[in-house]
């Protein structure tokens, strides 16, 4: 699909190493119900880099969040972006990756990994329109690959979002907006038996601004049954998602500039999908004289059909180049840890029974097979880090993670099938001076890893040419170093400093889009991040942060040597204000600056700046009523952009072009809600 390859970038590992806090990827711990007045958690002596944070429910309530996905930028650096309208995986950038559906970002719910390894649509797809943000007690981040407990998918960063197993009150909201926006909450923990059981259900439907809307149409249950306290516990949890929508995919610059297409405007209306994922999971937990132990486990069924068409009549004038991506999945997951003293040691297993393929369509109907696969991955691994002060002012985390892999590819070519096994240690050392004056030094250095495609590991033959297929390497080494600060030194002001470089081997990706690999040429990124969360007083919280990264391929190249579509500049102001009386209300304006979109650095996106905001009323007690605004100053900017070649009915010849997806328009949201 010529420079149009949403690459998906190689890399893995890393942290937020206090005991008092649950990892990533682990058995959430409970945590007794609690009133802070931040909404940062203070990571002094806790953290293991200046780049770890919690992001408590407070600061997650007061985002006004377009997308559930959106949550996610409450973490310092991370801009999440949409290319497709409705129902899509999110796009992410952070720390100089376009990080496309979620490669290298590792992002977990409730312990249960959300990217998706072997995907059609890509490595690592990430959706999280499953996501209720009312459940969400806290965001814990980490970035780098730092870390023994993170492996796949977690060099650029690693989220963990953590359900509540209660709620201090049952609630209810309507919320009705423009552009068919409509949605209805119902949500309660009441008291059975000796434990507690969480239970929500939500319906929504969005159109957007598009001429064409959306038409996004989703139902999302969550059920949880949990006793026990912070020493000892048990949950089990069943969730159920589905959602239909049009897609709303991504218009050439070319025809809105000529009159041809509005901004708002679609050029296939048949693109779109169905998605649906269940899960059923439990975690165990418990503490005694010999350590605290903790156990979750996880099986998740997964079905999405994807039909896309980025360069229109391109390869096929007549039919049209819409192409179909499903992905049917079970994933089964264990995780397991114990932590003694100052030791702790892990277990994780993964195994993905997967079928996917890529068919060429005409308005969703299949007309041609490009590959069919059945795929089953497993992966396992142990991880053992140490935790030692060795003085009141200095003390060390030094882990390593052992990885195994394996690929069994059954594809309907059959020189395609075939197995492919992989093995890779990682070793990580942070080591932290201070606190003095309420600050701390952290020194960061670690190697991680990015799983590719089971497909491209096993490839011979190129499904789509029927040309020779070089194999990728299955786990690809990252490497990485880091120098931040964290100070507490004035009241109320959190702040953080940190200066990174993040090597890559290679950027060797299977394209999903096409149904090919390619191998990319090895990386550096380097860049350096500044957090700061402000709380002046009791009614007003701010948070400031700014982040910059320079990406380059390393290797020389008649194309060039900056990576398209890596992000350079972003930066994000956010205003809380609360206990004014009855009045509540926030403000977020978020800059998401331009990027190389080819090699050579000859074409470029435009920055774009959006302002969101809401006002709130208390009517009572328990009830009260809240504005939401989207793109307040109403700006015209894209929420993505690439630069690849296409064409549109009528055109005689191919033109390469910039491809945009619009920023909503100005819209609001109105939601009354009542506790009970």
């Amino acid at each position: 699909m010529h420079d149009f390859r949403l690459v998906r970038r190689p890399l893995g590992a890393l942290l937020l190493g206090a005991s008092a806090l649950v990892h990533a990827g682990e058995a959430a711990e409970p945590v007794p119900q609690v009133v802070v007045a931040a909404s940062r958690v203070s990571q002094l002596g806790v953290a293991d880099s200046a780049n770890a944070g919690v992001v408590t429910q407070q600061q997650l309530a007061a985002r006004s969040v377009y997308r559930p996905g959106e949550l996610l930028e409450a973490t310092p650096g991370l801009i999440v972006s949409q290319h497709s309208g409705e129902g899509k995986a999110n796009q992410f950038y952070l720390r100089g990756f376009n990080l496309d559906h979620g490669t290298d970002l590792r992002t977990t719910v409730d312990g249960m990994l959300v990217n998706q390894r072997s995907h059609a649509h890509g490595q690592g797809w990430t959706d999280l329109n499953f996501l209720i943000p009312e459940l969400a007690n806290r965001l814990e981040y980490r970035k780098g690959p730092y870390y023994a407990d993170e492996g796949d998918f977690a060099a650029a960063g690693a989220l963990a979002v953590r359900y509540a197993d209660t709620l201090p009150e049952g609630l209810a909201s309507v919320g009705l907006g423009q552009n068919g926006y409509r949605r209805a909450l119902l949500a309660d923990s009441p008291n059975v038996g000796n434990g507690k059981l969480l239970y929500a259900l939500e319906s929504f439907h969005n159109d957007g601004p598009f001429t064409r809307g959306d038409d996004f149409n989703k139902l999302n249950g969550v059920l949880r049954y949990s006793q026990g306290d912070a020493a000892k516990g048990v949950n089990v949890t069943a969730m159920a998602y589905r959602a239909a929508w049009r897609a709303s995919d991504q218009i050439p610059r070319r025809a809105v500039d000529d009159g041809r297409l509005g901004r708002f405007d679609t050029v296939d209306a048949s693109d779109g999908g169905v998605a649906r994922r269940y899960s059923l999971s439990g975690g165990w937990h418990a503490a005694s004289e010999a350590g605290v132990t903790r156990v979750n486990a996880s099986v998740v069924a997964n079905r999405l059909e994807l039909y896309s068409n980025f360069t229109y009549f391109l390869d096929d004038p007549v039919n049209g180049d819409q192409f179909s991506q499903p992905d049917r999945r079970v994933t089964s997951a264990v995780n397991a840890e114990h932590r003694w003293g100052s030791h702790r040691v892990g277990f994780q297993f993964q195994n993905d029974n997967i079928h996917n393929g890529l068919y060429d369509t005409v308005a969703r109907r299949r007309r041609a097979t490009t590959r069919e696969d059945h795929i089953v991955e497993t992966s396992a691994a142990v991880f053992y880090d140490n935790s030692t002060r060795w003085t009141p002012m200095f003390r060390s985390v030094a882990g390593v993670r052992v990885d195994h892999y394996r690929f069994d590819v059954d594809s309907i070519l059959p020189e395609n099938s075939g197995r492919a096994s992989a093995s890779r240690a990682s070793p990580t050392l942070s080591l932290i001076f201070g606190p003095w004056s309420k600050t701390e030094l952290y020194l960061n250095a670690g190697t991680g890893f990015h799983s590719n495609d089971a497909r491209g590991t096993t490839i011979r033959t190129d499904p789509k040419s029927g040309e020779a297929s070089e194999r990728v390497t299955p786990l690809v080494k990252a490497k990485g170093v880091e120098v931040g600060v964290r100070t507490e030194a004035l009241a109320g002001l959190q702040s953080s400093l940190s200066v990174y470089q993040l090597d890559v081997d290679s950027e060797l990706v299977f394209v999903g889009d096409a149904g090919t690999t390619e191998a990319g040429r090895p990386s550096r990124r380097s860049g350096f991040e500044f957090s700061n969360y402000y709380k002046p007083n009791a009614y007003m919280s701010v948070d400031a942060d700014v982040a910059f990264a320079r990406a380059r391929f390393r290797n020389a190249d008649a194309a060039g040597r900056r990576i398209p579509g890596a992000v350079e500049g972003v930066a994000s102001l956010a205003l809380a204000l609360d206990n004014l009386g009855p009045w509540f209300g926030a403000l977020q304006l978020r800059y998401f600056g331009p990027r190389p979109l080819i090699e050579d650095n000859g074409v470029r996106s435009r920055s774009t700046t959006t302002l969101n905001g809401r006002i709130g009323y208390k009517l009572g007690k328990r009830l009260k009523l809240e504005l939401e605004g989207f793109n307040l100053a109403n700006r015209r900017s894209s929420a993505i952009d690439y630069f690849y070649e296409s064409r549109l009915q009528g055109e005689d010849e191919a033109v390469e072009d910039i491809h945009f997806h619009p920023t909503e328009s100005r819209s609001f949201r109105l939601t009354l809600s009542s506790a009970f």
